[in-house]
């Protein structure tokens, strides 16, 4: 949150170290950050969705961020009741990289506020598949696929590989949200209750 992106290297031998980079552009203040493990880099969705920024750190010791413009492509035409709720929704976009195909993901959530209650309640969800030339295709099918979206970083899995994950959705989870969006019909169904750890947490390798 804000112009500055912390990160630690841990260290075995005791001088771990933190690092500050400055960020410039006010695009990304309240952006999500993600780690790319293809890339090697912290990458950040800006604001609206029309850039990305990535972080070498290993490279680039002036920890200089690249710019990627995106070109979206197959958007879909909403209707005009549909086009009313998105005006007054507040939209946030996610980066999700799925280790088991190499694809990369751009999320755009749409969040409207419920009349009379200080919370927000998820109204649809857009997926696209960005390419390294940054082309961002709409899609509808992501296959085998399950997307997890919290408060922690996204990331997705194959549903195949976890009984009870169902493929081709979004699963979202929020303070006082948990929201299942069904990619093939845009179908949302969600549930309001109050979430005391509101994470999403990948599958771990776990050696005894």
């Amino acid at each position: 949150m804000g112009p500055q992106l912390s990160f630690c290297r841990p260290s075995a031998q005791g001088d771990s170290k933190w690092f500050n980079i400055r960020i410039a552009n006010p695009s990304f203040y309240s952006s999500r950050v993600m780690f790319s493990k293809k890339h090697n880099m912290f990458r950040i969705p800006g604001s609206g969705g029309q850039l990305i920024a990535s972080w070498d750190l290993c490279k680039d010791i002036k920890h200089t961020p690249k710019f990627q413009e995106l070109r979206y492509h197959f958007l879909p035409e909403p209707t005009e009741a549909e086009r009313e709720v998105m005006d007054t929704c507040l939209t946030t976009e996610h980066l999700v990289e799925s280790q088991s195909t190499g694809e990369t993901f751009l999320v755009r959530c749409f969040r409207q506020t419920v009349y009379g209650k200080a919370l927000l309640e998820t109204k649809g969800v857009m997926v696209f598949r960005v390419s390294p030339k940054g082309n961002a295709v709409y899609t509808q099918d992501i296959g085998d696929l399950t997307i997890f979206i919290s408060k922690a970083e996204p990331f997705c899995v194959r549903a195949s590989s976890f009984p009870g994950v169902r493929p081709n959705h979004v699963y979202m989870l929020d303070v006082m949200e948990i929201a299942f969006f069904k990619l093939a019909d845009s179908f949302i169904t969600t549930l309001t209750e109050r979430m005391m750890a509101p994470y999403f947490f990948p599958p771990q390798n776990i050696e005894y």
